[in-house]
């Protein structure tokens, strides 16, 4: 995202413009990302998290519902760097992470609801590339992504600015 297109400029320019109306909290140097999305869906598992984040990407933005759980992180440090390796933008979790600290120095943007230093199991349970809800928004493989200290916006395509 260039530095003059921010969230508040998109939903200026798009009121159509999908906001998450969760108050996500921002980790990572990137604190200001965007991305096509990928999506997951799981619960307390970070095996199909990892396998996603080591596949190569073009800079797009993971999105991964975890339920909104906070019982174990879903990405730590090492699966952070990962994604850096990977070329990924941004990873949004709707659940916890860990190794914050350490997210905080790699090159990558995340969003997650807090943090939590329990390891989630890695059985690989999930579904990927599917629509995904919460925070009044779906977020559709493919769709773009915007993120910043505002919030997330989603339009269906990359807005033109």
């Amino acid at each position: 995202m260039s530095s003059s297109a921010r969230t508040s400029d998109i939903t200026d320019m798009y009121p159509h413009a999908a906001s998450c109306d969760i108050q996500f909290r921002s980790f990572g140097k990137h604190r200001i990302f965007e991305g096509r999305i990928r999506t997951l869906r799981t619960l307390e598992d970070i095996g199909l998290i990892r396998q996603t984040l080591a596949q190569p990407s073009k800079g797009e933005v993971l999105v991964v519902d975890g339920g909104g759980s906070m019982r174990s992180a879903l990405m730590g440090d090492m699966l952070a760097g990962s994604g850096v390796d990977s070329g990924w933008a941004g990873v949004v979790v709707y659940g916890a992470i860990r190794d914050s600290m350490l997210i905080d120095s790699l090159a990558i943007g995340v969003k997650a609801l807090g943090t939590n230093p329990r390891r989630s199991a890695k059985r690989g349970d999930g579904i990927v590339d599917i629509p995904v809800y919460f925070g009044s928004v779906t977020f559709e493989p493919g769709h773009y992504l915007y993120s910043d200290e505002d919030g997330i916006v989603v339009l269906p395509s990359p807005a033109d600015l």
